[in-house]
């Protein structure tokens, strides 16, 4: 456990935020101000309870008192236990998804986001469902969510209700079977089993609070706000690899001064530009640059090493657009209808149904966060591509590997078909989801997001190319070898990111417990493959070279 503690309802969570309570299990403490705001909205639907219980008469309020979705408005009931009943209910018919479990980050970040949702005060939620959301994330409760369900509108139903189904359970007393499953300590077991392990009582659910808890756009968001996280990562740690490559390849520092970038001034193709020069600064390979007359003529490289601000600049820009868009999200009240107990003046019915609940903002997200990740690789692909052909290297071996004799080793030809396949996969999964719409609900939900498959594509996305740019880290350094090799020199005329991403990579194992070391002879590739991809996920390659460079 972090020392940090977050207080939900003291300001907005982050992504710091988000990404901590997802891969880890920090504190999390629910503020007397969000107790404070949440209570308005609790009151006024206590009070509709009290009034229900006493026979007065009650008007037809959605989701406090009447059915859902085309069912609304058809009857308004007596009782408050009727109104309890039919938040667990709500639950239990809900929880429907299919698919593999969705991944244990994926499940906490949406039980955070959903908890910053109900604490903005407008859902009529009491403390304890929000108390209750947090002691799962500390005791390490973790709903079995189906990765298939949700349409993006009316919010994420079918996996929040998997979560709810958990934590909540009918007046009646507990079921095991309607409990769901969930993972207690990663070991997966009954929704009951796994909160009497942990300790937490499972709650009876008051009036709107099923839907409450299930009519947002969390899982949505989550889904992006993680692939977000672990894109910002990627686009920096491409630069990285992308400037080995480029030293490799002995590029040209022209396509990397500044004026050339402040000319079109774009920030984030002039951010890319610094960071390519910082990276390559102090490289004896480079030709030209700052102050440096190129000597080759004309000094131009193919525009996968030349354009690499061009492509990833945009890249950045982007991710800062869907960065925006999400942390907004994250703490969007987004359920339906929304109580606003102490506003709305001249208005006795303050249950306001409007939607929220359609996640538009994060399926664009999504969907520009998978196009923008997707040309990341699109451009790496290319330097593997010429990091292996002997016509396009400028006199390296051909395939990365100097075989005693020509043709014993394939070297790292398959590693670039790897890539080429995993770059064609996103091209397709690219597609953006949200042009997409399917009506529900006898015609009532008649346009929807798919919200939550732009998440799901864009997070596959992710994970592809950090398989892609780790492959171009761990190429980039069999070539930088093979290039001091040739020009008898050491290590010390590489740029120093260089040479301390270089030395970080072999001094690394690899999966089958070997070093990614230089590659003389052709071996099992795949083990140091996904090693890659994993000093690239977890930020190693990105953290050597930086700390090179302060």
């Amino acid at each position: 456990m972090t020392d940090r503690t977050i207080r939900l309802g003291e300001g907005p969570i982050t992504l710091a935020d988000l990404a901590l309570v997802a891969r880890g299990t920090p504190r999390i403490e629910l503020a007397d101000a969000a107790r404070a705001a949440m209570k308005v909205s609790e009151d006024w639907v206590a009070d509709l309870s009290t009034r229900m219980d006493r026979g007065d008469r009650v008007e037809a309020i959605y989701s406090i008192n009447t059915g859902f979705g085309s069912l609304a408005g058809r009857e308004a009931f007596a009782s408050s236990a009727q109104a309890r009943d039919l938040s667990r209910r709500l639950v239990v018919s809900d929880a429907s998804g299919v698919g593999r479990p969705l991944d244990a980050e994926v499940v906490r970040a949406a039980m955070l986001i959903r908890a910053a949702s109900l604490v903005r005060g407008y859902s009529a939620a009491r403390a304890v469902v929000v108390e209750t959301i947090i002691a799962m994330l500390e005791r390490d409760v973790v709903p079995m969510v189906p990765e298939y369900g949700s349409l993006g509108a009316s919010g994420d139903l079918i996996p929040l209700a998997h979560m709810a189904l958990v934590m909540s359970r009918a007046e009646a007393g507990e079921s095991e079977p309607d409990s769901g499953e969930a993972f207690y300590k990663g070991t997966r077991m009954s929704g009951l089993a796994a909160m009497r392990a942990a300790g937490i009582e499972r709650i009876v659910l008051g009036p709107k609070e099923g839907l409450a808890l299930l009519n947002g756009t969390s899982f949505s968001t989550a889904q992006a706000a993680l692939a977000l996280i672990d894109a910002e990562n990627l686009v920096a740690t491409a630069e990285v690899a992308a400037a080995m490559s480029i030293e490799a390849l002995l590029g040209f520092g022209d396509a990397f001064i500044p004026e050339l970038h402040e000319a079109r001034g774009h920030p984030g193709q002039i951010a890319t530009a610094a960071s390519i020069r910082r990276l390559l600064e102090g490289s004896t390979l480079i030709d030209g640059g700052i102050g440096r007359d190129p000597v080759r003529q004309p000094p131009q490289d193919a525009y996968s090493l030349r354009c690499v601000p061009q492509v990833l600049g945009p890249v950045r820009d982007t991710l800062a657009f869907v960065r925006g868009v999400i942390e907004t999200e994250m703490n969007a009240a987004t359920d339906n209808p929304l109580i606003f107990a102490d506003r709305l003046p001249g208005r006795s019915l303050k249950a306001v149904s409007g939607g929220n609940f359609h996640a538009e903002y994060v399926a664009f997200a999504a969907d520009f966060l998978s196009i923008v990740v997707t040309e990341i690789g699109n451009i790496a692909e290319r330097r593997l591509f010429r990091l292996n052909d002997g016509t396009l290297n400028r006199g390296l071996p051909d395939m990365c590997v100097a075989s005693e004799q020509v043709g014993m080793d394939c070297g790292y030809m398959l590693p670039q078909y790897l890539a080429a396949a995993l770059v064609s996969d996103c091209k397709t999964l690219a597609h953006p989801d949200s042009v997409d719409s399917i009506p529900t609900c006898s015609n009532q939900e008649d346009h929807v997001s798919m919200a939550n498959n732009a998440g799901r594509h864009a997070r596959q996305i992710v994970k592809n190319i950090e398989n892609v740019v780790g492959i171009e880290v761990v190429m980039a350094a069999q070539a930088l070898e093979l290039r001091m090799m040739e020009r008898g020199i050491g290590p010390e005329a590489l740029a120093p990111a260089t040479r301390a991403v270089l030395a970080m990579v072999r001094a690394t194992n690899a999966d089958d417990g070997r070093p990614i070391d230089y590659l003389a002879r052709d071996i099992v590739l795949y083990p140091r493959i996904q090693k890659g991809a994993d000093l690239v996920h977890t930020g190693a390659v990105l953290a050597t070279a930086q700390a090179a460079l302060a």
